[in-house]
Parts: structure tokens; sequence; C-alpha cells
């Protein structure tokens, strides 16, 4: 798709939007079929040096930690790759109590290296060093690193913000002539929940998720891939502008305006630059407003934000705090317009 660019502007802020696509996985229905979990951890399961050389790739910051692991394996060691190679993002925060025991649960469908708990290891870390690993053993004529790398499938558990983190992240390798982009599949542990609901993958996490969990990484293996609209964003400041961006938001180095935007003002002499990828919807003002006083109520007392019913309540709380007829709006019309925040998915 050919780049569109389009643009607002709001005192000294200018932004910039480009469309784009990537690749995410469509649930299919699994519902009523039993699924053995010693022959779904086949499926997915890595052999041990692949597993162990991601693993010490990632500690060590280093694509090439892995090789010793491949060199060194032993003579006749299970060097197939699986029939459906699959890694899990969770963020343990999410999905109220229930974060640590899926976290736990997913280790004993796969293994513990295949599940990354984003406090731990970040989207990131994992495609500099972990895929990168995969990459250069397939250099070295590892055909299984080769097979692995190419069918590989990424789960995220986490909230509509945790997704667009993981993806915006793995979209980087489309620009850095890395494909495939392993395509990507959710559990739903946020609040809204709504890519998930638009892939098919539930609005809303199962009660009985033992059970549950069973089936969702069942279709994951075998869902079908469909192309998903992103757009990338970048965003300009005056260098004294103190903000702190989402995950998706990198600072960046330079920042170069389509010559085509129109631009009202003087720009300021020195910028600061973020860009980033979103996906479903991009906020400002009262809507970013209410989700950035409640992720910044979820850092400050985690408590809290004790699951889905108890976060939505919260998310009301603001809401009826932020329009403008309940704040001094009503006595000051010059408060009125743009409130400061941003949210990104």
């Amino acid at each position: 798709m050919e780049s569109s660019p389009s643009s607002t502007t709001e005192d000294s802020k200018k932004i910039q939007v480009r469309s784009s696509l990537v690749e995410s996985i469509r649930g299919c229905g699994l519902s009523g079929m039993r699924i053995d979990k010693e022959d779904l951890k086949k499926q997915l399961t890595l052999p041990q040096y692949l597993r162990f050389a991601m693993r010490d790739s990632i500690r060590l910051q280093d694509p090439s930690a892995g090789e010793t692991l491949y060199r060194n394996r032993a003579e006749g060691e299970d060097s197939a790759a699986p029939t459906s190679p699959m890694v899990v993002f969770i963020n343990a925060r999410s999905g109220g109590r229930h974060g640590p025991a899926l976290k736990e649960r997913l280790q004993q469908l796969m293994s513990e290296e295949q599940v990354f708990d984003l406090a731990d290891v970040k989207p990131h870390e994992f495609v500099l060093y972990g895929l990168a690993c995969l990459e250069m053993l397939a250099g070295l004529g590892d055909s299984c690193a080769k097979e692995t790398r190419e069918k590989l499938r990424v789960m995220v558990a986490g909230g509509d913000g945790t997704v667009g983190w993981v993806l915006g992240c793995l979209t980087e390798l489309r620009q850095l002539g890395r494909e495939p982009v392993p395509p990507v599949g959710i559990v739903p542990l946020g609040t809204g929940n709504d890519l998930s609901r638009s892939f098919n993958w539930g609005g809303s996490f199962p009660f009985a998720w033992k059970s549950a969990i069973k089936r969702t990484l069942q279709k994951a293996s075998v869902g079908s891939v469909h192309r998903l609209d992103s757009w990338r964003l970048s965003i300009s400041m005056p260098e004294s502008t103190t903000v702190k961006p989402p995950y998706c938001l990198k600072q960046a180095e330079e920042f170069t305006l389509d010559q085509g935007i129109e631009i009202e003002g003087e720009l300021p002499d020195k910028v600061k630059s973020y860009e980033g990828v979103y996906y479903n919807y991009f906020s400002i003002g009262m809507d970013a407003q209410v989700a950035y006083g409640f992720h910044r109520l979820r850092d400050e007392k985690p408590y809290l934000a004790s699951g889905p019913i108890a976060n939505k309540i919260i998310y009301s709380g603001y809401s009826c705090t932020q329009g403008w007829f309940f704040t001094p709006c009503t006595s000051d019309p010059g408060l009125r317009g743009f409130v400061p925040g941003w949210i990104l998915i």
C-alpha cells in the first residue's frame, strides 16, 4: 500500500501519519473440541538447544550467544522444528489475579523459555536478540532454526495496548528486510479488548480459562492469517516539552515533515521527535486523558485495578471528571478544547 500522509497541528505540535499493513492471526472456532495437552505441547515446543540459545541471546543481548549451544548439541538430539512453533508475551499485570497463574499455565503447555513476561523481556529485545539468534543459526546451516523462524507465530496475553506494543516491534522487521513477520494472536486480558474482538479472539478473559487457554493456543496454531491496517505516527514538539510517551513511541533522531503539509506559525528552533505505530484508534483530548489517568493509577496503586469489572468502574469514574461539563471549563471557556494526553492502540 502506498503511504498517504495526513496531519493535524496544535500550537507547536506537528503530527504526521502514514498507513501500512501488518499480519495477524484470525481466531477460528474450536469450541467443544477436546485437545490433548501432550499433543499440543509437541506442536508448540521448540527443541531444547534452540530454546536455550534464544534465552542466552536475550539475556546477554548478543544474537551470537547461542552459537555454542548449536555447536555442542548432542549427537542425535531432537532437532526437528515443531509443526507450530510459538512464543507468548504476557502482561502479568493484566487480567487481575489471573496473570501469574496464566503465565505458569502457558509455561506448562510449551516451555518456560517460550513465555516472556513483559516485565522482564521487552518485545524489541526479542526482535533484536531472540529472532536474530534464529536467523544467525539459520545462516550457519541449521535447517531447524530456519524452519522455526519461517513458521513462528506469536501470542500476546494482555490488553489492546500490550498487543499494539508487540505488533509495533514486529513491524520493524519488514522495514529491516527481516521477513517473514510473525503473525500475532491474542489472549484478551484487557478491559476493552477491541482488537481482540475484531479478530475473533473474544472480548474478555473466559471464566473457565484453564481449559480455554488450550483451545486458544490450538486456534493460534491453525488459524488463518489476515492483514491488519496500521499507521505510523510521527510527533514533533518543542524540546522543552516534558512527556512520558507510551511504549509504542520511540524517540527519533531525525524528523522531516512532508513538503505538502501546511504548518501554522513558526517552528521552534529545537524540537523533540517521536515515532511509532498504532492500531485500531489514536486519540487525543478527553479520551486520551481518561486512559492516561487510568494507567497512571494502575502504576501508582495496582491493587485498585484488580480485574476487568474494577477497571471499567475506574474508567467510568475518570470519564465523569474529564468532560468539559464536569470541569472548570464551565466557568472558564478558555479551558475548553484540547486536553493534553494521548493514547495509541
